[in-house]
């Protein structure tokens, strides 16, 4: 029986997932499955992949054929390092605790690279959060001294007005006034 490693796809239209499984070449995509290892989200950033890295190392030992994707996924996790290294002890190049060693060096140095991308990721966001907030800013600021600005307007219009009518009763006062006085 001919075994891939291959992704399945779940979810819906334009937000999809993929269980990473082990199952018969001749089975369909989203069909009958020997084995789940694993998962891989690319709607994150960066894509979020979860793998049971003893069986996926199991499984490409014993012959199943990841395919591209998955061959990446695999790549990226360590499993096909391992299966290099592996090779290395059988062969007798190293023992399997330099093997571990240069596994172990290796795992971390893509681990930093990998935080470096999300905190990278993550000062970008907050640094257009604060630019937004300061364009927020700016916008009601000026929106405030514009509503001002017309308030004052309005308000020595209002004086104005009662200026008027003030001085306009004071002459009607007047005119009632200066004919009783003569």
């Amino acid at each position: 029986m001919a075994t891939k490693i291959r992704l399945q796809r779940h979810g819906r239209k334009g937000y999809a997932f993929y269980p990473i499984v082990i199952a018969d070449s001749r089975a369909p995509r989203d069909g009958k499955f020997i084995e789940r290892i694993g998962s891989y989200n690319p709607n994150t950033n960066p894509a979020t992949i979860s793998l049971n890295f003893e069986r996926a190392l199991y499984w490409v030992n014993v012959g199943a054929i990841p395919t591209d994707t998955v061959r990446n996924i695999l790549s990226r996790e360590g499993v096909l390092m391992m299966k290099h290294l592996q090779g290395g002890v059988k062969k007798g190049a190293f023992t399997e605790e330099e093997a571990q060693r240069r596994f172990e060096a290796w795992k971390s140095e893509k681990d930093a690279r990998i935080n470096a991308i999300r905190n990278k990721v993550n000062e970008e966001k907050r640094n257009a959060e604060k630019v937004r907030l300061e364009e927020e800013t700016a916008k009601k600021n000026a929106k405030a001294e514009l509503v001002a600005k017309k308030k004052a307007e309005l308000a020595a219009k209002a004086a104005e007005e009662a200026a008027a009518k003030a001085a306009e009763a004071e002459a009607q006062e007047g005119e009632a006034t200066a004919p009783a006085a003569e």
